[in-house]
């Protein structure tokens, strides 16, 4: 089972510092040896500081090396040329594989806030999926229903990109079979809920005759040296009712625990765990990182 990170950029407050953190995650996720570095997406957060994904990723490969690098989109917010353009210009960046990320995005504020129908979402993420992956293949476009007419951008990523789809509800999952590479996984699901959706998701795929290329799932970790440690920084986030997610959802502990906690979606058959730190103070959140590589080996063998 792979290990990789998503690393969290909405900021406890906008100084230099928490910046900083972000780029020290990166660095301790290599020199961890973590598998994949990712970012999310998220818009119009103010006045809560949040460094958007293009360019926090872009500083970011200057401390990764050439394992896979990649970011979220929440595609229905995007415009699908300017979309293209930043993958392009990424991929190019990058020294590996890059990951594009995707889903619907949620919160009518945020949708508000971009100018977007929330409930059009459905369909810009079908459309705008398509226009990009022919941008990207070097392809001129004419959408009607983005009012693009013979779009074509450069560069175009000489190595390709790995299509993860995130989605939840049966109509998303076979959506996700149907226009991913793979199924991303949501961080909410438990085990018995990730076996039910991971089993729809491979009858959606049987039926499309299609193979994924591999099955990550996102998890909330925190890892500290101690048992003790952790749950001094997760049971009180689990208590006020961390994100809304069961507790079965989320994995904290030492790394020993952790692979413990985590080993049954391994079982399942996911492929990669990507992680996302639970809140915790900047250097508790470094360390968690670099305790990643521990975890990493642990589930290794899965």
């Amino acid at each position: 089972m792979r290990v990789g990170v998503s690393l969290g950029t909405a900021l406890r407050r906008g100084d230099a510092e928490g910046v900083a953190s972000v780029v020290r995650q990166a660095r301790a996720a290599r020199d961890a040896g973590l598998d994949v570095l990712t970012v999310g997406d998220h818009h119009a957060t103010g006045p809560m500081p949040y460094l958007q994904n293009t360019p926090v990723l872009g500083r970011l490969l200057a401390e990764w090396d050439d394992r896979p690098a990649g970011c979220l989109f929440l595609v229905p917010l995007w415009h699908p040329v300017l979309m293209a353009e930043q993958i392009g210009t990424l991929a190019e960046l990058a020294a590996g594989p890059f990951v594009v990320q995707t889903g619907l995005g949620g919160g009518r504020g945020q949708f508000r806030a971009m100018g977007v129908p929330i409930g059009a979402r459905a369909r810009r993420l079908e459309e705008g999926i398509a226009v990009v992956r022919a941008l990207l293949a070097g392809e001129a476009v004419t959408s009607e229903f983005f009012g693009i007419a013979d779009a074509r951008i450069a560069p175009v990523p000489s190595r390709g990109v790995e299509w993860w789809v995130g989605a939840d509800s049966p109509p998303a999952i076979e959506r996700a079979a149907r226009l991913g590479d793979c199924w991303y996984a949501n961080a909410d699901l438990t085990v018995a809920s990730a076996r039910e959706k991971l089993e729809r998701y491979r009858d959606a795929c049987a039926v499309l005759e299609r193979t994924p290329v591999r099955l990550p799932i996102r998890k909330d970790v925190f890892l500290a040296e101690t048992d003790a440690e952790a749950r001094a920084v997760g049971d009180p986030l689990v208590a006020a009712g961390y994100r809304g997610f069961d507790r079965a959802a989320v994995a904290y502990g030492d790394p020993a625990s952790v692979a413990e906690q985590l080993a049954p979606y391994a079982d399942l058959g996911f492929t990669d765990v990507i992680l996302r730190t639970m809140p915790a103070p900047l250097e508790a959140a470094v360390r968690s990182v670099t305790l990643a590589g521990e975890l990493r080996a642990a589930l290794a063998g899965r």
